[in-house]
């Protein structure tokens, strides 16, 4: 089956990876520069205690953007392999399902979360001056986590007739949260309440276009009419159970950063203080554009590896898995690369005051920190995979792994080489995840 341009059964897997891979790389790494470029406003215009506070309130983010990558991957690999059967029809009535049921999930997350904010961030590690400044950005943010988590999903269904104008929109929602961040935070002085309202606007503005497209009628992956009557209420819930099973290990694979996010500022407190957590936020920062360009990868091989594997063409799903470990090894090594010789650089994007505590902590943990993407970015591809071809229970198994080993060696690693270990936590998780990958790919291929 043909969908506009893209012929997944048909066409060279090479050509179909490199269409997929480009605008959706672009559009992924837009979507993390949302938390990349607060990040540099914040600390160039606010301070070192504000990045710190917005660090804290972080794996909030993470997690919607869970949900919405749930959701969206879910649905998504429901929604290809029914296309691949020749089911367009029931196709979009799963599209229209997964957003139908994020909305109302996101807005009881939005809800909970302006109605207590500062408990979230007291749960999260916030103390002292930190938690007023923590609450005062998510309470803020909160309001707009519906269009959060629909961003994130959104691209999903797009792609599968439009990549372009799914990477158009994530530009589009990227450019205005840049412009309104320097807007707010430089020239209206709004501090925190700014950074929050550009990031809300930003992505309203994405996430209206998303929907916009999905309602015309000439695209071929659109939204469906739902009927309200007792069957079409349980088909609904039972398609959303199969999506949620499909998707749970991509939202995983986000709460797990966020995991990671709220162990890393517990440690870096307790050994390093409010500058060890500003020196962490950095990473923290940085770490969601390394996962969105795994990410991106493993969303531009899953509609293909999805498909083919529904109409049982098992080798043209094995070559998209191949190319994507490639381009992710790839890329792993160049920004390694760049974390070791221009950690300085980096650094003061973030923090440009060079005496500080914060950027000398920071300038010695970054190229510690690297080593880890290599192995993350082999995590991040071979669970995509699993989810691909409906091995959940196996996705899920090692998501959880690869979420619960570096939380073990955080708390391990500071024993045996003090703050080296701390940076370093991550890394040993990730490496031993990928030892267990390839035991587990070794026994099957025995088999």
């Amino acid at each position: 089956m043909q969908r506009d341009n893209l012929d997944f059964k048909n066409m060279s897997v090479s050509k179909l990876y490199t269409k997929q891979l480009f605008p959706t790389l672009l559009g992924m790494v837009s979507s993390a520069l949302f938390t990349v470029v607060d990040g540099i406003f914040v600390g160039r215009g606010i301070g070192s205690d504000a990045i710190a506070a917005v660090n804290i309130a972080a794996p909030v983010f993470m997690i919607a953007a869970g949900l919405g990558l749930m959701f969206g991957m879910g649905g998504g690999i429901l929604a290809s392999i029914n296309l691949s059967r020749g089911k367009r029809l029931i196709a979009n009535i799963n599209v229209t399902q997964a957003v139908v049921m994020l909305t109302i999930v996101s807005v009881a997350m939005g809800i909970l979360l302006t109605v207590f904010p500062e408990t979230a961030v007291a749960l999260l590690g916030a103390e002292g001056h930190l938690t007023e400044l923590a609450a005062e950005y998510l309470f803020w943010f909160s309001i707009s986590i519906p269009s959060t988590v629909l961003l994130v999903a959104l691209p999903f269904f797009v792609r599968l007739t439009n990549p372009n104008f799914a990477m158009w929109a994530m530009l589009a929602a990227t450019f205005v949260n840049i412009l309104l961040d320097y807007v707010f935070i430089f020239i209206f002085g709004w501090g925190l309440f700014g950074a929050a309202i550009a990031t809300d606007l930003g992505e309203l503005v994405g996430t209206f276009m998303l929907l916009v497209y999905l309602f015309r009628p000439s695209v071929a992956v659109r939204f469906a009419r739902l009927k309200v009557s007792v069957k079409s209420i349980r088909l609904t819930l039972r398609n959303t159970w199969y999506m949620l099973k499909l998707g749970v290990s991509s939202c995983l694979s986000e709460v797990t950063i966020a995991v990671m996010a709220i162990a890393g500022n517990y440690v870096f407190m307790s050994h390093l203080g409010t500058d060890g957590v500003a020196a962490y936020s950095i990473v923290c920062y940085l770490f969601p554009i390394i996962f969105m360009v795994f990410n991106a990868m493993v969303q531009s091989a899953q509609p293909i590896i999805s498909y083919n594997y529904g109409c049982g063409q098992i080798a043209r799903s094995n070559k998209a898995l191949r190319l994507s470990v490639t381009s992710a090894v790839i890329f792993a090594l160049m920004i390694s690369g760049l974390f070791v010789y221009f950690s300085g650089d980096i650094v003061s994007l973030f923090l440009p005051d060079r005496e500080s505590h914060a950027w000398q902590y920071a300038v010695v943990g970054l190229p510690l920190f690297a080593v880890d993407y290599i192995f993350f970015g082999i995590n991040v591809i071979a669970i995509g995979y699993y989810t691909s071809i409906e091995r959940i229970n196996r996705a899920m198994r090692l998501t959880l792994l690869r979420g619960m080993l570096p939380v073990l060696f955080f708390f391990v690693l500071p024993l045996l080489f003090g703050v080296t270990g701390i940076w370093l936590a991550v890394a040993a998780g990730d490496m031993t995840a990928v030892a267990i990958i390839v035991i587990l790919t070794l026994r099957d291929k025995k088999r």
